[in-house]
């Protein structure tokens, strides 16, 4: 019986976590639609950002794989998606020839700090007042 009950509150706590993701990428994807991003577009310009924070930085195609959960395939979409709107560019790799680096263009840079207060906001209004718990505490 004990078993039945922890499984079901593992199975609770499981669902709970898929729903304020699902939550909290609606309300991205709503704050963000007029500015013609998605949450999975904002992501990737978000960490291209971070791990580039001056102009013509690069990082590789593959540091982000495992950072925006989306397939290899589906990433490499959005990144041509990206590239086709001119707010990144893709180069390959020199040393590896398998390799492709990414980068925000000026646009993308632009783009990406107009809409930052946006995402922001929106992770705060979902995420920001968790009931019955401090932000930051689990």
């Amino acid at each position: 019986m004990a078993a039945n009950a922890t499984a079901t509150a593992l199975e609770d706590r499981w669902r709970d976590i898929l729903a304020a993701h699902a939550r909290t990428l609606c309300e991205i994807d709503r704050a963000l639609h007029p500015h013609g991003l998605g949450a999975s577009d904002f992501e990737v310009l978000d960490l291209l950002a971070a791990e580039n924070p001056q102009a013509g930085d690069q990082c590789r195609v593959q540091n982000l794989v495992g950072r925006v959960h989306l397939s290899q395939s589906a990433l490499s979409r959005l990144i041509g998606r990206l590239e086709k709107d001119g707010l990144v560019e893709r180069t390959v790799c020199a040393e590896d020839r398998r390799g492709v680096w990414v980068s925000l263009t000026g646009k993308g840079r632009a783009l990406h700090a107009r809409v930052l207060p946006l995402q922001r906001a929106a992770l705060e209004r979902s995420l920001g007042q968790v009931p019955g718990q401090a932000l930051g505490q689990g």
